[in-house]
């Protein structure tokens, strides 16, 4: 590689810097964010002996926008720096800690001039895989808002009307269910709430999509709602505009599962990553979205574990040594992988027994999970790659039992 280039991100507009292999500054420029910006861009590196064949490599900071995605197609080399690393570089140069965009852009190009073996390359996933990463993402993100207005409106629930959160308490989902949240919304008062009667509850049930056991349940519910309890001033009694956030977080939620599902189904990996214990279509949507369908992405399965945050981390210096688990990680994947071991436990014998057998050598609940989250996904990185589906014994295989004293 001769000419390297480096790109600062921003918000509407990008700083570019090129450097040769003697690290010598060749050019720079600033380029708005739109399709103009872009095609200077190109003009740029193509002043500079940028071609099909010889794409020159680009650093930037962040892998997504709009101009990542453009660059991507051509086949086109682009690393993601982490700018921890960019931060680290740039002391290297400036200890008084200078810094600026056009700097920053020219960090980026040494990073790769010298460096350029200590990084990876974006991955070149498939179309099919970066629709799944999306949805997944979106519906991950609209799980963990419903989690924040759920938990809103409970805590304002418990300043007035505890005794409706006691009466879905015991239900699974409690107030995020579609009928507690039509009950709340029917009667978002304990004086409404009372007031309704058991052919109301009834309704209500029906129209919130409950088909069973309608009956026994309005019965509860009008009992629960009649019992004596203390009451706040009528103004504070409100709760509507919370229940509205938590509804459009639990639509939001179900309508991006239902699409990346559908999404994830048509993948030709679908088939492999869901054979393994413990992983339905929605989490295995999660798990390819961070992993991608880029066979070249992981170099072993050990990069697939650190990537993942699987992998322990071991800090040496003189005589001290420590084994730790890993912060800098993928926390999309991670989350993905402690639903995925948690469910793996008691749906495969052999995770149970590892599991088990990691408690029993001393480690927490969290380390042995972590631990059988590692081993499952060396297992899976094995079956991409040879284009297997899971098999229980290959994956655990019985020890065999010592022999018998004489």
């Amino acid at each position: 590689m001769d000419v390297f280039c480096g790109i600062d991100w921003a918000e509407d507009h990008h700083d570019v810097a090129l450097a040769d292999r003697d690290g010598g500054l060749l050019a720079r420029l600033r380029i708005s964010d739109d399709a103009a910006g872009l095609a200077r861009l190109l003009e740029l590196l193509a002043s500079h002996g940028d071609s099909a064949e010889a794409p020159i490599p680009v650093a930037i900071e962040t892998p997504r926008g709009l101009l990542v995605a453009c660059l991507r197609p051509a086949g086109r080399m682009v690393y993601c720096v982490n700018p921890m690393a960019v931060a680290r570089y740039r002391d290297r140069h400036s200890a008084a800690g200078r810094k600026s965009d056009h700097g920053d852009a020219v960090v980026l190009a040494n990073v790769l001039r010298t460096g350029m073996h200590a990084h990876r390359p974006l991955a070149a996933d498939s179309e099919l895989a970066q629709t799944v990463a999306v949805l997944a993402r979106a519906q991950q993100d609209a799980v963990w808002d419903r989690v924040t207005a759920h938990n809103r409106l409970r805590s304002h629930l418990r300043e007035y009307f505890p005794g409706f959160l006691a009466a879905f308490a015991a239900v699974k989902g409690g107030i995020m269910r579609p009928e507690a949240r039509a009950v709340l919304a029917a009667a978002p008062a304990p004086a409404d709430a009372a007031k309704l009667t058991v052919a109301q509850l009834r309704a209500l049930l029906r129209k919130a999509g409950r088909s069973r056991g309608i009956d026994a349940e309005a019965q509860r519910l009008r009992g629960a709602f009649r019992q004596q309890q203390m009451r706040q001033l009528p103004l504070v009694e409100q709760a509507l505009a919370l229940l509205r956030q938590l509804d459009a977080a639990c639509q939001s939620a179900d309508d991006l599962e239902a699409a990346g599902i559908e999404a994830f189904n048509q993948h030709p990996d679908a088939g492999i990553i869901t054979s393994f214990p413990g992983i339905g279509a929605l989490t295995g949507a999660r798990v390819l979205a961070e992993i991608g369908d880029d066979r070249s992405r992981f170099k072993d399965a050990r990069g697939l574990k650190a990537y993942a945050g699987a992998a322990p981390i071991t800090r040496a210096s003189g005589k001290t040594r420590s084994v730790t688990r890993r912060h800098v990680k993928n926390n999309r994947l991670a989350a993905a992988g402690y639903i995925w071991a948690f469910s793996a436990i008691t749906a495969s014998p052999g995770a149970r027994a590892h599991y088990d057998r990691r408690r029993d050598a001393g480690d927490r609940h969290a380390a042995a999970q972590r631990n059988l989250f590692s081993r499952l996904l060396g297992c899976l990185h094995h079956c991409l790659l040879s284009g297997q589906h899971y098999d229980e014994a290959t994956a655990f295989p019985a020890k065999a039992a010592p022999p018998a004293a004489a």
